[in-house]
């Protein structure tokens, strides 16, 4: 029933690749242990209890708590699934709960090292370069995930209003304001493009193809590297500090939420620790009882 399940995903549920991808890998990593545990061949007859063993399982291996929280998120998609369309009687994921984690704040590089990052010299002056700039400056800009970024058309985008069309998640559209001075860089990019493509993806890569996700986390390693010290340097970086940036400069909560694209607020909200520990810097550093 594994591949019905992912087949729903896809052609119902519109999930993306990457969380089909995820779905798959944790259903099969857990077909194998109820095989070798149980000798029980398929996960929809599998008791409760077979679902908590696999968990403790994942414990005991010193899997770190979200990656198992992420599991067992699939195998409640999965018994939902099968309960949805009648192959179950009840929900055995109904004893599993969720491990708890400790709370991460999101990375996000200081603005004056994003000032640094396009200065004058930092891009090459030919195609190559102009594309890679227009690459880092649509992800700090706008925000938008590295998938939004590789899906972006010519179409999507509206430079007398200033504006970009992305698809989110589950393809749900939004559109996003962008600066001047990045609308004027799409301009001369949308110039220099090279118009004989048969591609209606935006941005293309050295050989005229339609770029790729790794290509993209090439490009933000390589330029993050020379301004930051952080250890993750990856396109969801610039997001968070697209959220950051825009947060410590007074913008509207609610605001952000609708230009990342997130479902419900509690996604936001994790960027105002950011701002909270900002504050508390400037306390300590102000402040004489501090």
């Amino acid at each position: 029933m594994i591949t019905p399940f992912l087949e729903f995903l896809q052609f119902e549920k519109r999930s993306s690749a990457h969380t089909i991808k995820s779905y798959q890998t944790d259903l099969e990593q857990f077909q194998k242990y109820l095989l070798f545990q149980y000798e029980c061949a398929e996960p929809e007859t599998a008791k409760a209890p077979m679902l908590r063993s696999w968990v403790v399982s994942l414990m005991e291996e010193g899997l770190n708590p979200s990656s198992i929280n992420r599991k067992i998120a699939a195998l409640r998609t999965f018994y939902g699934y099968l309960r949805k369309k009648k192959h179950i009687d009840s929900d055995p994921t109904k004893i599993l709960s969720a491990l708890k984690t400790r709370k991460k704040l999101p990375a996000f590089v200081e603005e004056k090292s994003m000032e640094m990052l396009f200065e004058e010299g930092t891009f090459t002056d030919d195609f190559e370069g102009l594309r890679d700039r227009v690459i880092m400056e649509l992800l700090y800009g706008s925000g938008i995930r590295l998938s939004e970024l590789v899906e972006l058309e010519l179409k999507d985008l509206n430079l007398p209003a200033r504006t970009i069309r992305v698809f989110g998640k589950r393809s749900k559209e939004r559109i996003v304001p962008v600066s001047t001075s990045l609308i004027q860089l799409l301009q001369k990019y949308t110039e220099q493009r090279a118009p004989e493509e048969n591609t209606d993806i935006l941005l293309l890569t050295d050989s005229n193809k339609a770029i790729y996700p790794v290509f993209v986390q090439r490009k933000v390693k390589q330029y993050l590297s020379a301004v930051t010290t952080l250890a993750q340097k990856s396109p969801h970086v610039l997001r968070h500090t697209y959220a950051t940036h825009l947060l410590n400069r007074g913008a509207d909560l609610n605001a952000i939420k609708e230009l990342l694209g997130h479902a419900n607020l509690a996604a936001t909200q994790i960027y105002t620790h950011n701002s909270i520990e900002k504050l508390k810097k400037s306390h300590q550093q102000a402040h004489p009882k501090a």
